[in-house]
């Protein structure tokens, strides 16, 4: 069984760890709040922006002078999704840097009770991880964007964009616990096309109703396992000795 596949099935019984089911409600609320607040503060202005950028881009193409409705209704779908998206991303960052502990207590006690805890990240590179994943995000998603046109090509980018964003928030906090920092660096490295893989997968999860009420929650529980197997399997390379070495 491969890394990912393997942290998949053993985050999928960690569900029902007490530490995580007290979060269950956490995502819910936090995105349903994040969302009436940013349409409070943000829905007109963006509307109005997109609306506009859709009128001209109309005009441009000569399609119709003044579109109107077309341009009000293509600025309002274009403004929840936007809303959406950012929340989303927002959420994901929030569970990664404060739920860490739950997650990392979870699968450690499971699955990996006698790694030792080197403590090699911090609550202040958990946030400053999140920001800097957060600002790259955005960046790529105005990328793809113009992409979502064209379906077969902006599909699979705007999944390729939320895995990396998925593996670029869980990683960090992770291992922050259990490993140095020399470690962590070595595993990001080391273990990149794997984080990305179990990327992709928990970003597909994200888009199938109901299930996507506990993705978050089974993400970080996810990357929480592959990382700590990823750890655990370092150390044991690092203390075989040296091919030719005397017994």
């Amino acid at each position: 069984m491969n890394a990912v596949a393997r942290a998949l099935l053993r985050a999928i019984p960690l569900l029902g760890d007490g530490r995580v089911l007290a979060l269950v409600l956490f995502p819910l609320v936090l995105a349903v709040a994040l969302w009436i607040l940013g349409a409070f503060l943000l829905w007109t202005p963006l509307s109005h922006a997109f609306a506009g950028g859709i009128a001209r881009s109309l005009s441009g193409l000569g399609l119709a002078p003044e579109p109107g409705w077309l341009a009000a209704t293509g600025g309002g779908i274009a403004t929840f999704v936007a809303l959406t998206l950012a929340v989303g991303a927002l959420v994901l960052a929030a569970i990664a840097v404060f739920a860490a502990p739950v997650f990392v207590g979870a699968v450690a006690s499971h699955h990996f009770p006698t790694l030792e805890r080197k403590h090699g990240g911090t609550v202040a590179g958990g946030l400053a991880n999140a920001a800097v994943a957060l600002a790259l995000w955005l960046l790529l998603w105005i990328a793809v964007l113009p992409l979502l046109l064209f379906p077969l090509v902006g599909v699979p980018a705007s999944l390729a964009v939320n895995a990396w964003l998925n593996a670029r928030l869980f990683r960090y906090d992770a291992l922050s616990e259990h490993a140095s920092a020399a470690e962590r660096t070595t595993i990001f490295r080391a273990a990149r096309g794997r984080l990305f893989s179990l990327g992709v997968v928990l970003a597909a999860l994200s888009f199938v109703p109901i299930v996507n009420l506990i993705s978050p929650l089974y993400a970080g529980l996810a990357f929480t396992c592959l990382c700590l197997d990823e750890l655990a399997a370092l150390r044991a390379r690092s203390a075989e000795p040296a091919p030719g070495s005397a017994a």
